[in-house]
């Protein structure tokens, strides 16, 4: 997935796409407010990260414009301004999201896939379900069938799974996993994750299609043989 960050601090600039790259993520920086329409029409990035306030100029004067184009990207604002309103000014003239300042990274990788999952193409998503390859998950009845048949899961399996359908293809660490399914950021050492994992591998192992890779050091990837 290809993300254009585009703010007037340097150095968080330098950050952020630090932190995106190492987590799979394509990167170009920009700091310049005027740098940023062109680049969108010529590169066309999928999600755009905006920075609010470049000095005095205000980038919603180009958010209508980005939205405009014939396939526009994600926008997600980054702001100091916290007011209510500014919040609702931008989102009404076409911001995706809002993400207040100082924000913690995590938050923003939240809000990233969850603006992921609403460009995920509509036919996986029909219906209120998520299919890969014979694997097809019904979201709101939270079930899972695998050739047609139901999966006997917990609500951390199915949880589990979920999370990694969606990300499918991408490697997720066991922090990341800790924290998106027990929502906790504590013991990152436990084995909790590694015991699910191993649960889900046998219930998926009827289809020689889809596997959940190891990398070692790394963590956990969904994806079709």
């Amino acid at each position: 997935m290809n993300i254009l960050l585009a703010d007037d601090e340097k150095p968080l600039l330098s950050f952020l796409s630090r932190g995106l790259r190492s987590e799979g993520f394509e990167c170009t920086s920009l700091n310049e407010l005027h740098e940023v329409l062109p680049f969108i029409k010529k590169n066309a990035p999928q999600i755009v990260v905006l920075d609010r306030l470049f000095g005095s100029q205000d980038s919603l004067t180009i958010l209508e414009s980005i939205k405009a184009l014939p396939t526009p990207p994600m926008v997600l604002m980054l702001t100091a301004l916290d007011e209510v309103s500014e919040r609702v000014k931008g989102l009404e003239m076409g911001a995706d999201d809002y993400l207040c300042k100082p924000f913690d990274f995590d938050e923003l990788l939240a809000r990233i896939s969850a603006l992921r999952r609403r460009m995920v193409a509509p036919q996986q998503f029909e219906q209120n379900r998520l299919v890969i390859g014979r694997l097809e998950l019904v979201l709101q009845e939270r079930i899972a069938l695998l050739n047609g048949g139901e999966l006997a899961l917990t609500k951390i399996e199915f949880e589990l799974l979920l999370y990694m359908a969606e990300n499918q293809n991408k490697v997720l660490s066991r922090e990341r996993i800790l924290s998106r399914v027990w929502q906790t950021y504590s013991d990152p050492n436990t084995n909790i994750v590694d015991v699910y994992i191993s649960r889900l591998r046998k219930k998926l192992e009827a289809d020689q299609e889809l596997s959940i890779q190891t990398l070692r050091g790394n963590g956990y990837r969904m994806a079709l043989k």
